[in-house]
């Protein structure tokens, strides 16, 4: 930003321009295209080139930069990008720069500071993304991602989890102590990607090149996770898959972006791909596809499937006919559940999963033996119709009996990996009831203890690689890579050291 009497001698020149009939609607030219800039955003850049000069470059490298909403509305329906139905008039002949984002809807953000003349917020929010993308936004929220963070945060079970990961132990006495997670680690761990939530704390004064000026103060950010609680008290964040200020669809469609949070041990889908012949194929030929296309033409622009193509993107085909509708809705394709929870089980009605509770009223989508809590998951005619979706996509490069064959392999993978883990449960059970590990008859942690702790893997690490890897078909991580054979592997440690401790407790019963 810079200062008022620099901002007034800017609005002075443009308003003599204005005169002259040089320039329309209090803009400029775009730097990058010669399309109208608002009057706002030159402000912002005028200072921001030299401020943040990687900020202004990659949104001089975007779309949006270049392409003012009622350009984007002169495509044909299938063909744009935005979902409005008649953009805002004040916004409509400008491209989108620094001020259309951070100061939409000011009177809605807690984060809306004074800078320098302008009511400015620093997180861009869905909400504010609304404004060209209402569609999209409405089906985000109806996504799981949406809600990561409440569904963490907001389940005792889960977040008893994260505090015997992140939470700091000590050793002393031959005791080892659990502390719960201080919030800077949870925001350094599960909340990077699940999000946090941002909140203003004041504000502050800092030394800028254009002399003192406040800021607001904010806890939870620096933060871009999928179910970020907002400061305007929306859900989520476009950014973690268009990243800041490009906000590249391209970037959104290759396997790398959804790979910064699937690709550790309990949501490997990224090096499960990577393995796979789509992932074969993809990093042969990848390189040569056109991810910028709207439209996403199967053949033309692309030849085998990334995430984006199997979850979220229209694809077509070179006749245009429609294989899968565009959602940003990532888990409505899904029939199953595969991963993040103790047994795979249909998808969730909702998105925020904290209403669920099974019969012993736990919030888990199934009993400890596997059952499913039902009342809270989408029944068979929904799981068909999302499966016949999701097949279709499959059918465009497969026939029909590699498609078939491909889900009955997985169904079979699918109960077998519930089955080991059922097998794991019941050993802890076993060390539950015969006093060797406190569980829930003692309203203890369930992931604290090391018989606990090897009953987690079970199903975080090992049983949803082995799912995930017969899903998108690689399976050399459904083997040896924390497949098949660390669930089996890991039974016979659990039941070792429970026998151990059986024996143990005999022989210190004899005199």
């Amino acid at each position: 930003m810079i200062t008022e009497n620099r901002i007034a001698g800017n609005r002075s020149f443009i308003a003599g321009v204005l005169c002259l009939g040089i320039l329309l609607f209090s803009s400029v030219a775009s730097p990058v295209s010669g399309a109208p800039l608002s009057e706002d955003s030159e402000a912002c850049l005028d200072c921001h080139v030299a401020v943040t000069p990687g900020i202004a470059a990659g949104w001089k490298k975007g779309r949006m930069a270049r392409v003012t909403p009622d350009a984007a509305m002169k495509k044909p329906p299938s063909e744009r990008r935005i979902s409005v139905k008649k953009p805002s008039e004040k916004t409509a002949k400008v491209v989108v720069g620094c001020a259309e984002c951070h100061t939409m809807n000011p009177e809605k953000h807690k984060d809306t500071f004074d800078h320098n003349g302008y009511s400015v917020h620093v997180v861009v929010t869905p909400g504010d993304c609304a404004q060209c993308h209402p569609v999209e936004v409405e089906q985000y929220g109806g996504n799981l991602m949406s809600h990561a963070y409440g569904n963490l945060q907001g389940n005792s079970l889960y977040r008893s989890l994260a505090d015997a990961t992140n939470g700091l132990q000590t050793f002393e006495d031959m005791k080892i102590t659990h502390a719960k997670s201080d919030p800077q680690m949870d925001a350094d761990a599960c909340l990077y990607c699940h999000g946090t939530k941002v909140q203003v704390k004041g504000l502050k004064t800092r030394d800028t090149p254009d002399g003192e000026m406040d800021f607001p103060v904010l806890t939870g950010w620096p933060n871009r996770g999928v179910g970020r609680i907002n400061p305007d008290g929306t859900k989520g964040s476009c950014t973690a898959c268009h990243t800041r200020h490009g906000f590249s669809m391209a970037m959104a469609r290759k396997p790398y972006t959804c790979s910064e949070c699937h690709k550790g041990p309990d949501v490997p889908a990224y090096k499960v791909y990577s393995v796979s012949k789509h992932g074969n194929v993809f990093a042969a030929l990848g390189s040569r596809w056109n991810y910028d296309a709207v439209p996403w033409i199967l053949g033309k622009d692309f030849t085998a499937p990334t995430c984006a193509v199997c979850h979220i993107s229209k694809v077509v085909t070179d006749e245009g006919d429609v294989l899968a509708e565009r959602t940003h809705r990532m888990s409505g394709r899904l029939p199953l559940r595969l991963f993040g929870l103790i047994y795979a089980h249909p998808s969730p009605i909702s998105p925020d999963t904290t209403v669920i509770r099974n019969a012993q009223g736990l919030p888990l989508p199934t009993e400890l033996t596997g059952a499913p809590a039902s009342k809270y998951l989408i029944d068979p005619k929904e799981q068909a119709k999302r499966q016949k979706t999701m097949e279709k996509i499959c059918l465009a490069c497969h026939g029909r009996e590699w498609v078939d064959g491909h889900f009955t392999r997985l169904n079979k993978t699918v109960q077998y990996a519930n089955d080991m883990t059922l097998t794991a449960t019941k050993i802890m059970l076993s060390a539950w009831e015969k006093g060797f590990a406190k569980g829930l008859a003692q309203k203890d942690s369930l992931f604290n203890e090391a018989i606990e702790k090897m009953w987690v893997e079970q199903w975080l690490f090992y049983a949803n690689t082995t799912r995930l890897a017969s899903a998108m078909t690689g399976a050399d991580y459904g083997v040896f890579a924390n497949g098949r054979w660390f669930m089996s592997k890991n039974i016979q440690d659990m039941l070792d050291w429970l026998k151990l401790r059986i024996k143990y407790e005999e022989m210190s019963k004899k005199p």
